[in-house]
């Protein structure tokens, strides 16, 4: 059998409510730069402080999606990891995060329903003030785990994908 070299996230029988995660992240201008020019988005609130402080913000904003692009990454590539796919996301911005702010995101699995194969994580966002920035509930199918025959018929090896 040839190994698959790619890793593999956690599958619904390894997760286990309770289980959590923590992901410090800072959005950069040169990542709001890119955000803007992907999408077409001109939304001067995002680039322009001074705009942003005719709109009474202290300066311009990071584009709410691309806190949403920390929580789906932070699935995808570690709880559950590589393999998942977010079936449901609710997200709620509570307060703008500023370029280059340092926002601290904790994940917790809350319920593992092995029926629907689904597992559900509480997400919240706080800045570097303690203050609650966003809160999230995401709905992940974790990879599944399949059985690969091995050259000998007789032999089946559990694989993750």
């Amino acid at each position: 059998m040839s190994e698959d070299t790619h890793r593999q996230g956690k599958t619904i029988d390894d997760l286990n409510e309770g289980d959590s995660l923590t992901v410090n992240e800072s959005v950069s201008y040169r990542d709001v730069l890119l955000y803007l020019g992907m999408t077409n988005d001109n939304n001067p609130l995002y680039i322009q402080d001074e705009y942003a402080r005719n709109m009474d913000y202290k300066a311009a904003i990071v584009p709410p999606v691309l806190l949403t692009g920390i929580i789906t990454r932070s699935v995808s590539m570690i709880l559950p990891g590589p393999g998942s796919q977010v079936v449901n996301l609710a997200v709620n911005f509570i307060l703008p995060v500023y370029h280059e702010e340092d926002v601290t995101f904790t994940f917790e699995v809350i319920k593992v329903d092995e029926m629907k194969e689904v597992v559900t994580l509480a997400v919240t966002g706080v800045n570097d003030e303690g203050c609650r920035i966003v809160d999230a509930v995401v709905m992940v199918k974790p990879p599944t785990k399949i059985l690969v025959a091995d050259n000998d018929e007789s032999v089946n090896t559990e694989v993750n994908i």
